[in-house]
Formats: C-alpha cells, structure tokens, sequence
C-alpha cells in the first residue's frame, strides 16, 4: 500500500510572538471567512499562550483547529512561568509545538527534553508536533542525517504506539525567516530520510510536515514530493489570504 495515500495533509500556522487582540481578530475572521477554499487538507494554528482563549473562541466551528507554541514536560507544580499540557487540554488545545528549532537555539532545549514534552502532551492528549532541522553549517558540512537522527533518537525511543500520535516536522534552521528554502528536492531527501526511521518502526503513516520560509509561491512544488505531507509555516501564517492559499496549493 502506498502510505503516502492514507496521510493527509496538514498545514500548521505558527504565529511565533506576533499578535494583538485587534489584529488576531482580523486574521482568524479572514480565516474563518476563506476556509472553504481549502479541501482535503487539516488546517491549524499555533498562537501564543495569552490569545490563545480568542483563537479557540474565533475558530469555533470553522473546521480550523488550534495549538500552543510550547508545553512544559511537568504535570503541575513550582514551574513559574510553565503551561503544563493538562491546563492546555482544560480548553480544548489540539496541537502542540515541541522543539523548535527557536526553543532548542534560545532556550537551550535538549533532545531529551523535547522528548519529554511531546510524552508529556500526548499524555494530555494533545498532539505533539516535534520539530527537527540543522544550521546552515550542519548542512554544509554534510551533517545534516547526523543532526537529524540524534535529535530523533529520544522521540523515537518512545515507541511506536506513541510515534503513532505525534506529527513530525522538518525545518533546516538555515531557512527559517531567512527567505531562504530548501528546494523540493532537498526537503524530499530528508523527509524520505525521516521516513525510513518511522518505518524501522512501523509507523510509516506519521505525518511528516516541511518548514522553512514557506509561501504560497512554493508550497506546489513542496506538496509534489512524495514524502512531505505539508507544512509548518511562520510569517505566512499571518496574512490569511497567503496561508490559505498554501493550504489549497
């Protein structure tokens, strides 16, 4: 069976620290007002923690579904300035950003600890969207598989029942807000590396997403790729029209 058949698509947005009250208000009506241009496609976006009571109550009944940026690996506790998955889970969160690539490089995240968070969402029954993706100098040094196997290695170490839950995102540091994108090859050999992993394990049907300065004007040729099953996308994500338009592409 053609796996690739079975796994739709899905587009996340993820706002990074952007956002007012009045502008989220306009983007997620403009979404709303626009969605049905979208099919065969899972539609979400990730915004930051304070909006994200506006975005569940904007996205009601739109088909559009929503996630934090970041989760604690701890249930509760004396964590100042932590959200634990289950407060998240409270009000509905589906989704949850785990380990990107701005969390790794400013907050120091380990491996580890990546896969501990995205145990501790699925445990809440949230999913874990866990990111993955090297420095420009990693690639260039053709470390690329390297850097990725081991940032996989405790994420995949959890199990297959568990991988079976996560979504797997794909996004070289390199070109992340940088203009910068890999070319639909590029990304293809990696996520069909990725691929290769998850299917050691048997779970060849997990969602593996690419991001990396992803527009309307190149999520096509992205799309085409056998092995990538949509995108993770930033500052597009903040002009409805554009993100839209990357999800029907």
């Amino acid at each position: 069976m053609n796996t690739a058949l079975i796994r739709k698509r899905l587009v996340i947005g993820n706002w990074k620290m952007h956002g007012t009250r009045a502008t989220n208000a306009t983007l997620l009506t403009g979404l709303c007002a626009g969605v049905a241009v979208v099919h065969d496609c899972d539609l979400a976006v990730c915004a930051p923690f304070p909006y994200l009571g506006q975005v569940s109550a904007c996205l009601h009944g739109s088909g559009i579904s929503w996630g934090a940026q970041d989760v604690s690996k701890h249930e509760q506790g004396a964590f100042t300035g932590e959200v634990s998955p289950a407060m998240l889970n409270d009000f509905g969160c589906q989704w949850a950003l785990v380990g990107h690539s701005e969390r790794r490089a400013f907050h120091g995240e380990s491996d580890q600890l990546v896969a501990e968070k995205a145990a501790a969402a699925l445990k809440a029954g949230i999913t874990p969207v866990v990111c993955v993706g090297e420095t420009r100098a990693e690639q260039e040094a053709g470390l690329t598989t390297e850097v990725i196997s081991r940032q996989l290695a405790p994420v995949l170490a959890l199990g297959a029942e568990s991988l079976a839950k996560m979504v797997l995102a794909y996004e070289p540091v390199w070109a992340i807000g940088t203009g910068l994108t890999a070319t639909p090859q590029q990304a293809q050999d990696v996520h069909a590396f990725i691929r290769s992993q998850l299917s050691g394990l048997g779970v060849p049907q997990v969602r593996v997403l690419y991001g990396g300065s992803v527009k309307a004007s190149n999520a096509l040729s992205l799309f085409a790729m056998s092995d990538i099953d949509g995108a993770l996308v930033g500052g597009a994500s903040l002009v409805a029209e554009e993100f839209l338009r990357i999800a029907a592409a």
